[in-house]
Order: structure tokens, then C-alpha cells, then sequence
């Protein structure tokens, strides 16, 4: 018979090899052990005795048959356990599996199927089989062995093997060995995480005795010399593609995935029936042991992934801890070497700039985004990478959102930290596209700190979503730990929620608040947003109170709003500067008054800093003499002031010395709203030109709580304004336009408001929101006055033909030139009536005395029915009237109004003899 090569495969017993073409694996055959038998074994490799044997026709009537007739509920035949069966085996195994030997085949058998082949194996290292079991007694010599071959050599091989089972019977070896060979295997595991929390951390001696896939195995666990268990495993960390399978619920063979079988053979040629050491880590959701493989070089779970036939799993990374480093590596290699799933896998590019940026965290939106300032001043947002903020659809996690937020901010706000962008996340639905980072502050990953206490949940990303935290399995592995403990979102009571109560919403609330804060000093606080670059609204925890705080002491010139909305030279710059210093910080104020509107005037100190100094110091806002006195800080403003003036910063840019005068500050349209008087230093020096003379048609449309006023000007822009109004009243009543809100309304934002008195539609501006209410304070552009509606009474003006760009707002602010109005709320109340009494409805004649760096009328008003000299007009009218009074700090412009100024102090002295109005009861200057 001729001699053959082949590759053992699998030993299915003592006496019987599975062989594989060393050219071609696929080219199987089965060969058995020539005149020897063994102790049967299953053919999963199971004794036979351990199993229960069903059988269509029973012998035992006893044990559920019935006339012969099998029952399938009560047939359970026990067949007597063949002892040594385990060992001769493996015996066998240990020696031949995975080497390449040669074979002979002597004598064939016919089969049920097929003929079943009998012969020799010779080892590469000389030994052959089956004499070399016989010898060591795990085969015994068949008896029927050579009676119908007469061949010489078969007589004397036969005989040869019965000598070495004689000499292994008197040696008692293996078989013959007096007592053992039994042992007790369980082939049903009851509760795998039971099993799992005996066994977990311990190494089991294991042999792989089927190669379902590349990461399912069916194991032998040698748990002692006398106790095995035989299951199936997952190899952890890994996922690999599925083989060719038959579907049991139907028959029908379903396709293997991609490198599926692949996958497997890996495996299979590596593991199969090889002695290994198994580790469980965990159990799986479909409650299967999860188990780390290893074989003499190593886990079977890294070679897998380095040849590319598997991706890691996600979900096994809390039980494999540390080593998923490893197997993400592995993974990383085949991915750059192009390997099986990776094969044309392109490596996202990443610039050396964006690893390891340095930038500033400016804000924090919540949880897991916040913005970031680069060395350069660009402002970007980017999101925390693989995890997300407490969920505001779980009413679990929800509460914690502002929590984890203020958590956020304490750590990084103002902060230097290092930044890499690892991906983008798409947009979605309600998110546009963002950038996903790792954001190290202190040598800390900041994601991973807020996972640590419960402060987000991570993401779990798509087996094919590469843009992830490179501590993405730290992170799980944290967020595991953070459940456990309860902390953060995971405590069984949520905190109890912190509302701000809104000190600034009404003039009352703010008198109430300030009576209790104007007590104290240097009061914690936290800049809730920069509203411009003297304006802030500011949050006092230890009050529970939100408040608008304006800088006392300065003027800072007006950002724009909006779009649409031109502001004053500097101002955008001034806003900048505020916001990258006091957004979101820490800060400490001093209250020192109120305005009319309920804002709270006072000093705000950075890093117990003045930041109104700062400002003035940047050449971003100005003195205000007569404010920064009052606050007793106006020798270091103006020493601040001086020193920008002399660096030529900001709006001193191209300040000269030889042209300065002595024009004071003032804060009418400004950003501060001061309740007293603001006047200015007397000037004898000032330059006494002769007053202008700008006559204009208007009309008053609003008279404020403070005596300002809105004008029309009466001109193409009111004719403009009758022609749209009348297209927008026509457009409003079409219910096809009666489009609500996309969202609640912004402040700033220009809408369509429905006036509550006539129930006509209106341009207007949203000046504060009120969420909780939904409702807005708005302001009508085009006339001035203002009111809170219901979110349902506003629409979305973006419509071109009604938009401000086409037609700017026609309410002009103005202010009546050379009054002082008085500051007890009784007089300058009557002054406000008596100005819109008086002005109702009237074309009117202003001549337009000053204008303000904001745009601000200063105007002497007349009517030109009665009107017949420059003492005429509304303004004598309200000094005789003793509703305001001649300021004592004339502006510049002012003094130099010599023949108005003798006529309206007379209206004065005649007012206050007649005790009119504020001098009812005398002289209110004497003191």
C-alpha cells in the first residue's frame, strides 16, 4: 500500500484521526487506528456514558417505553461509562493534532455510506501509531486483528502490538491500570453567571474541541482531574464575521458573511483540539460564558485581529478592563495594513495642528460641548468625544443636566487645556455638524472626570463608527464603576432643582433685591451671558437670584444686537472683551443702585480686579464723571482712562492732546441707565459757538418711563411706513400667513407682534423672554411703545418686503434738551403725562440741538400753531410747569445756548415761587 502526507486535524477518539491535504485543507478524511479500538467517545467529544441516549425502541420498559412504543418525556437510557475513553484520546491528541505525518492505509471496511479506512501514522519524530499507544496501554489489540489478512507482515505486526499490551497489562498502564478512568463531565450549564462569578479571574485548562466561528467555541473545561464541563464561549473583545450556517427553524442554508469562514479556519487551524487556558470575564446578554482564549503563543482574540478577521466589541470592554488596549492596537494594524474586513480601509488624516492644540475654554454650552479659543482668537465649538450629557427625555438624568453642567464650568471655564479633534459627528435632525475632541486639562482627560462622577453616560458608537474617544474603553469601564457607587445621575434621589428667581424682571422685584444685596460686599456671583461690554446678566446662587448688573463709573460703547442693528464705534470690540473675560467666570460685585429698568449698578470684579477698570484701561469705554464719583472710584478710572489716551488704545486711537476738551460723559442712551442727574464738570473755557439751528417735522409716538421719547420723523420714511403698514395689515389678515414661532423667541430678534389694544400686527423687537410664563417684552420699532405678549401673539418676520433692511424702524430716540426730570417717581410722573398729553397726536417742530454718540436726539420741541419764539416750546413749558428743572452741570453743547438758558432759568424761579410741581414744598437744590 502506497505511503501518504497529510495534517492531523482532530482526533475524534483513541483510535480514530481526522486528516487534512497538506495543499488543501478543504480535502478531509477519516482514518482509524489498523487492528486496535478504544474507549467510544461522542462525537463532539463527549463519553458516551455521561450522555443521555435516546433510542426509538427502548429495552428498559421501566424507564418510559411502553408496548415498545417510545416516549419522548420519559426515555432516558443510561449507558455504562467506558472508562479511559478521556484519556486514550487525549493521549492521541497531545501526540499527533496539528503536525504533518505520514499514513498507510492497510485494509478498508465496508460501511453504512461509505468504506471506513484503517492503517498506520508515522511522527516526524519516528514514532508510530498505534503502536506507540499501545505500548503506554490507551489501545488495546481488537480480537478479530488479522484473522482474514494471512499476509506475513500483518501476522507479525499483530503480534508485535499483542506483546506491547501484554507488557503495558502486567505494567498496568492506562487502561489496565487498576481503577480510575471515570470521569464525571457536564454537558448543560444551568446558570452560566453563576458559574461565571465562581470561576472569574482563575485560568482553566481548556481544550477546544469545535471552532464554531472565529469568536464562538465549543470548550472542554478541565476543572479538576475527575470533573470537566464542556459549553460554548465567546472569545472576548472580539467580533467575528459569521460562517455558513443552516437555519434550524426552516433548513434553509444562509450565506456566511464576508471573511466568515475565513475567520474561521483561522481559528480552527490554530485551536482546534489544542490545549489552551481559558479566563471568563463575563457572560454575554444571550448568557454565554465570555472568555479570554489563550494558546502557548498568546490570545487567540490579538491574532485574530491583526490578520483583520474580526473588529473588537464594544460591549466586552468593562470585562476585559485594561487589556482592550491591546486588541484596539491589534485592530489599529490591520486597519493600516489593509488587512481582510479593512481591506481599502482609509486612515483618517489628522494634521500635527490639530493634535495637541492649546486653547482656552471660553464657554460651556452644558455638559458635553463647550467652546474653545485658539492662540489665534478663533472661537469654535467642539463636543467632548463618546459620551453625552445627562438625556432631557430621562426623567432620571434630566435633573442632573444643570449639575454637570456648573461641574463643567468650575473645572474649565477661563482654563488652558489641550485639545484633539478626533472626528466629526454628522448632523442630525436638531444638531448640525460638530466636532468631536479629547480635552486634557491637567493632564486629565475631561470626558473620562465626567464619567467618573456620573456627570455623562458614553456613547455607544457603530461597530464602523471610527470617530470615538481613544480612551473609549476607560470611559465604559468608568462609567461601569459610576453606577455601582450611584453617583451623579445614577443616585437613587435626584438633587433638588435650583431655580433663579429673575431680579430684574420688574422694577418692584429689583427694589426688593437690592435692598438685600446693597448690604453686603463683594458678593459671589457667576456671569450668566454679556449682554455688551457694560452690560451682564449676572447669577447669585447664594440668593437664588438673577439680575442685569451695568458697570457703574464708565460708558461703554453700544454692540449691535442683531444683524440688522449698526453699532457704535468699539463697541463690538468692547463686547468681545467682556465676553472673553467675564463669560461664564466666577466674579464678585458691589451694588451701589438701580436704574429705571430694574438693572442693578454697581462694580464688578474679575480676579478681584475692577473689570469697568479694565475696560477703561483697554481704551473700550469711557468715564463717566459724574456715575464713577458717586462710586468713589473716579481717580482710578480717570488715571485708566489717561493711560489709554496716552497708548492710543481702542477708541483713543487717534486721540490728540492739543484738541482735547473738557466734554464730560454722559449716559443718556448709553448703556447705563442712571435714575439722578448726569452732568458734567462747569467749563468756563469751552468754546462758546453759536447754537445750530436743525428744524425737523415729527412726531411723538411714546413718551419712556424715564421722559424719553420716540419720534417719527416725518418725511419719505413715515410715508414709506403708511404704505407697508397697510401691506402688512393685508398680509396678517391672510390665515395663510398665520404662521406661529419655529421656536421660543430670542431677545433681540425682530418678530410681528399683535397689539393688545387694537389687535392690529406690528414690527417689534424681543427685549426679554420669560420662559417659564412663554411670554416676551417687546418693543413696536416703528412707534416706540412697549408691552408683554404670549409667544402665540408674535409670528416670524422674515419676510423681504417687510424686513428693517428694507425699511429701517421709524421710532428715533429723543431726549428734551437743557431738563433735568426729577427722580421721585410722583413728579416724574406727572412730567411723563403731561409730555404725552400735551404731545398727542400733534405734527410738532424739533429742533434737533445735539446728537449722541448713540444715534440719541437732544431736541427743543415746538408747536408750530402756538409756537412764536425760541422760550415757546414744550421744554420752557415743563420747567414753568415745575416738572423738570435747569441741570446745574450744563454739557458743552448747552452752555453755549445763551439765548435759551436766561429763559428757561426764569420759567425756573417763577416755578418754584408759584411752588409748582417738584417745588411744592420748597427748594429741592438748597441742600
Amino acid at each position: 500500500m502506497p505511503i501518504s502526507q497529510a495534517k492531523v486535524k482532530s482526533a475524534l477518539s483513541g483510535d480514530t484521526l481526522v486528516l487534512v491535504s497538506v495543499n488543501n485543507p478543504t480535502q478531509e478524511r477519516q482514518l482509524s487506528l489498523a487492528y486496535v479500538s478504544a474507549p467510544r467517545l461522542r462525537k463532539d467529544g463527549e463519553e458516551v456514558g455521561s450522555f443521555v441516549a435516546m433510542a426509538f425502541h427502548c429495552v428498559l420498559p421501566a424507564l418510559g417505553c411502553r408496548n415498545g412504543v417510545y416516549i419522548p418525556s420519559l426515555t432516558r437510557v443510561f449507558i455504562s461509562v467506558q472508562p479511559f475513553a478521556f484519556e486514550s484520546r487525549d493521549f492521541i491528541r497531545r501526540l499527533v493534532v496539528g503536525k504533518v505525518v505520514q499514513f498507510q492505509v492497510l485494509y478498508q471496511v465496508p460501511g453504512p455510506t461509505s468504506k471506513r479506512e484503517y492503517g498506520t501514522v508515522s511522527l516526524p519524530n519516528g514514532q508510530t501509531l498505534p503502536e506507540a499507544a499501545v505500548v503506554e496501554g490507551w489501545l488495546k489489540v481488537r480480537d478479530d486483528a488479522g484473522r482474514k489478512d494471512d499476509a506475513e507482515e500483518a501476522t507479525a505486526q499483530i503480534e508485535k502490538l499483542k506483546l506491547s499490551e501484554a507488557s503495558a497489562r502486567s505494567n498496568s498502564k492506562g487502561l489496565w491500570a487498576p481503577s480510575g478512568g471515570v470521569i464525571d463531565v457536564n454537558n448543560e450549564l444551568p446558570d452560566p453567571k453563576a458559574f461565571a462569578e465562581q470561576y472569574k479571574g482563575q485560568s482553566i485548562d481548556a481544550i477546544v474541541e469545535r471552532v464554531l466561528s472565529g469568536d464562538r467555541l465549543a470548550v472542554r473545561l478541565q476543572l479538576s482531574p475527575k470533573q470537566h464541563q464542556q459549553t460554548i464561549i465567546l472569545v472576548a473583545g472580539i467580533r467575528a464575521p459569521a460562517t455558513r450556517r443552516t437555519n434550524p427553524s426552516d433548513g434553509i442554508e444562509v450565506s456566511a458573511e464576508p471573511h466568515g469562514d475565513e475567520a474561521k479556519d483561522f481559528v480552527e487551524t490554530r485551536l482546534l483540539q489544542r490545549s489552551v487556558k481559558i479566563e471568563i470575564v463575563g457572560v454575554s446578554q444571550q448568557n454565554q460564558l465570555v472568555s479570554i482564549v489563550k494558546h502557548p503563543n498568546g490570545s487567540i482574540a490579538e491574532f485574530i485581529l491583526k490578520a483583520g478577521l474580526a473588529r473588537c466589541a464594544d460591549f466586552h470592554s468593562t470585562m476585559l478592563g485594561p487589556s482592550m488596549a491591546t486588541l484596539r492596537q491589534a485592530e489599529k494594524e490591520a486597519k493600516e495594513n489593509n488587512l481582510g474586513l479593512f481591506k481599502g480601509h482609509v486612515a483618517k488624516g489628522g494634521s500635527g495642528a490639530a493634535k495637541n492644540a492649546e486653547a482656552i475654554v471660553s464657554r460651556v454650552q452644558n455638559a458635553d460641548t463647550i467652546y474653545l479659543r485658539t492662540k489665534a482668537g478663533v472661537e469654535k465649538r467642539v463636543s467632548l468625544s463618546s459620551i453625552r450629557q445627562p438625556k432631557s427625555t430621562d426623567p432620571k438624568q434630566s435633573p442632573f443636566s444643570a449639575e454637570a453642567k456648573e461641574f463643567l464650568r468650575k473645572k474649565l471655564i477661563g482654563k488652558h487645556v489641550k485639545v484633539t479633534i478626533d472626528g466629526k459627528r454628522p448632523a442630525q435632525e436638531n444638531f448640525e455638524e460638530r466636532e468631536m475632541a479629547t480635552v486634557v486639562f491637567n493632564d486629565k482627560n475631561v470626558a473620562l472626570l465626567l464619567v467618573e462622577n456620573g456627570y455623562a453616560s458614553v456613547i455607544r458608537h457603530r461597530r464602523d463608527d471610527e470617530d470615538r474617544s481613544p480612551i473609549y474603553d476607560e470611559l465604559l469601564a468608568a462609567e461601569e464603576v459610576a453606577q455601582k457607587e450611584q453617583k451623579g445621575m445614577y443616585a437613587k434621589k435626584p438633587p433638588a432643582s435650583k431655580q433663579f428667581v429673575d431680579a430684574s424682571e420688574s422694577v418692584q422685584k429689583a427694589k426688593i433685591q437690592f435692598s438685600v444685596l446693597q448690604r453686603q460686599k463683594k458678593v459671589p456671583a457667576i456671569v450668566d451671558f454679556v449682554k455688551s461690554g457694560s452690560r451682564f446678566t449676572i447669577l447669585v446662587p447664594r440668593e437664588n437670584a438673577k439680575l442685569t448688573f451695568v458697570l457703574s463709573g464708565i460708558r461703554a460703547p453700544r454692540s449691535a444686537r442683531n444683524p440688522n442693528e449698526k453699532g457704535e464705534p468699539f463697541g463690538q470690540e468692547a463686547h468681545d472683551f467682556a465676553v472673553r473675560r467675564c463669560m461664564q467666570r466666577d466674579v464678585e460685585i458691589d451694588v451701589e443702585s438701580l436704574d429705571s429698568k430694574g438693572g442693578f449698578i454697581g462694580t464688578l470684579y474679575v480676579n478681584r480686579e475692577s473689570f469697568a477698570k479694565l475696560l477703561v484701561e483697554e481704551g473700550l469705554a469711557s468715564v463717566h464723571a459724574y456715575s464713577a464719583e458717586q462710586s468713589g472710584n473716579s481717580a482710578e478710572f480717570f488715571a485708566a482712562e489717561k493711560k489709554a489716551k496716552e497708548t492710543r488704545k481702542g477708541m483713543w486711537h487717534d486721540w490728540d492732546p492739543s484738541k482735547e476738551n473738557d466734554n464730560d460723559n454722559n449716559n443718556d442712551g448709553g448703556e447705563q441707565q442712571l435714575s439722578g442727574a448726569a452732568g458734567e464738570k462747569n467749563n468756563d473755557d469751552a468754546a462758546s459757538a453759536p447754537r445750530k439751528k436743525d428744524y425737523r417735522d415729527v412726531v411723538v409716538t411714546n413718551v419712556g418711563e424715564n421722559a424719553k421719547l420716540k419720534l417719527q420723523q416725518i418725511g419719505t420714511g413715515t410715508a414709506a411706513l403708511t404704505e407697508m403698514m397697510s401691506a402688512f395689515k393685508t398680509f396678517h389678515l391672510n390665515k395663510a400667513n398665520s404662521t406661529p414661532l419655529s421656536g421660543p423667541p430670542k431677545a433681540g430678534e425682530v418678530v410681528a407682534a399683535r397689539f393688545s389694544e387694537d389687535g392690529e400686527w406690528y414690527r417689534a423687537k424681543v427685549f426679554r423672554v420669560d420662559r417659564e410664563a412663554k411670554q416676551a417684552e417687546v418693543n413696536y420699532i416703528d412707534y416706540g411703545n412697549s408691552e408683554k405678549l404670549p409667544w402665540s401673539r408674535l409670528r416670524p418676520l422674515n419676510q423681504p418686503q417687510f424686513v428693517t433692511s428694507k425699511l429701517r424702524p421709524q421710532a428715533v430716540d429723543a431726549v428734551l434738551s437743557f431738563l433735568q426730570f426729577p427722580t421721585q417717581a410722583e413728579y416724574l410722573n406727572d412730567a411723563i403725562n403731561f409730555i404725552g398729553q400735551t404731545t398727542n397726536d400733534k405734527q410738532l417742530v424739533a429742533n434737533v440741538d445735539s446728537v449722541g454718540p448713540d444715534g440719541t436726539l437732544y431736541i427743543t420741541l415746538f408747536d408750530p400753531k402756538v409756537s412764536g419764539s425760541l422760550l415757546e416750546s414744550y421744554n420752557a413749558d415743563i420747567v414753568a410747569e415745575g416738572l423738570a428743572m435747569v441741570p446745574k452741570k450744563l454739557k458743552a453743547w448747552e452752555r453755549t445756548a445763551t439765548d435759551v438758558l436766561p429763559g428757561l432759568r426764569a420759567k425756573e424761579e417763577e416755578a418754584k415761587k408759584a411752588r409748582r410741581g417738584m417745588w411744592e414744598y420748597g427748594d429741592l437744590t438748597e441742600d
